[in-house]
Formats: C-alpha cells, sequence, structure tokens
C-alpha cells in the first residue's frame, strides 16, 4: 500500500481497508436513570441523612423512580444495616422478617439474592450478633502485609526481604 493514504494516518482503525469511524456522540443518562447523579445520597446510611439530605433523597425517589423500584431497593439495603446492627437474636429475628418482607414487596432479582445470601450466611451472622466478633482485623493485617511485601519486592537477598517486612510491620504497629 502506497504510504500517506488515510488507512496509514489513522491509528487505531480496525480495518485499514475501511474509512475511518465517526466518533461517537457524548450521550448523557436517560430521565429513567437520572438517579445515578444521587449515587453517592443513596449509599449514604439512612441515619447519618441531614434533614436537608433527607429532602433531597425524598426528591429523588418521588422525579426520579417513577417505578418505586429504587426506593424498594434503599429500603432493604437500610433493614440490612439494620438487621447487622441488632444486639439480640430475638430483635435480629425481627429485622430478618421485616427484610424478608421488603425483598418480596420489591420483586426485584438483586434483593432476592442479597435475601438468599443473607439466609445462606444466617448461622454466621447470628455468632456475629452474639459476639461481636468480625474478622475485620484480619483482614487489615492482610492488607498491610501485602503492601508490605509488595514495596519489598526487589530483595535479591532473602534475609533482606524478611528484615524489611519485619522493620515495616514494626513501624506499623507502634505507629
Amino acid at each position: 500500500m502506497p504510504p500517506g493514504r488515510w488507512h496509514d494516518t489513522q491509528p487505531g482503525n480496525p480495518n485499514p481497508h475501511e474509512p475511518p469511524r465517526a466518533p461517537k456522540p457524548v450521550t448523557r443518562p436517560c430521565p429513567e436513570s437520572w438517579a445515578w447523579a444521587h449515587r453517592r445520597l443513596l449509599l449514604r446510611a439512612g441515619d447519618t441523612l441531614s434533614e436537608n439530605a433527607r429532602a433531597r433523597l425524598e426528591t429523588v425517589f418521588t422525579t426520579d423512580d417513577p417505578t418505586g423500584k429504587l426506593k424498594a431497593a434503599w429500603e432493604v439495603k437500610e433493614q440490612v444495616r439494620v438487621l447487622l446492627r441488632t444486639a439480640s437474636l430475638e430483635d435480629a429475628e425481627l429485622a430478618k422478617d421485616r427484610l424478608e418482607e421488603l425483598v418480596q414487596a420489591s420483586k426485584q432479582p438483586e434483593t432476592t439474592r442479597v435475601w438468599r445470601t443473607i439466609c445462606r450466611w444466617w448461622k454466621e451472622i447470628e455468632v456475629l450478633i452474639v459476639t461481636g466478633a468480625t474478622t475485620g482485623k484480619i483482614e487489615a493485617n492482610n492488607t498491610s502485609i501485602k503492601h508490605i511485601k509488595r514495596t519489598a519486592r526487589g530483595y535479591r537477598n532473602p534475609n533482606n526481604y524478611t528484615s524489611v517486612i519485619l522493620l515495616r510491620s514494626a513501624a506499623r504497629t507502634t505507629a
């Protein structure tokens, strides 16, 4: 092919025998998905919302959620939070029953999947409620170890590698 033709000057053109494609127009979300702009508000805990934020949330539900699915999913999320914060097994059973009602009322596959996961892990959730023990500290330690090991790569001497890991972990525990 002679140099200087359009297919030689168009980087990234998948087929050099086709003319260059026009750039895709910038698309904006359709009115049905405008609620995505409020995703930060939807992810916040309901009990931490200010009066202004709660009013904005209600506005989102009334104007941007004509089907009510978004509000139903948000209520399920909040009920899961309530369930995991309960202090006794009796309160947890009541919260679980309320969650089941909300899931059945929402009729959404995502909320049904959350319900099945809660049911599958119910024994572990009961242990969490009774003991309050989580694996959070262990997960944090594993993440710290992973970061320390990542920064210590490149040492050829295994003793130096181990020393760097131990020194960094000691510095993190004293800080």
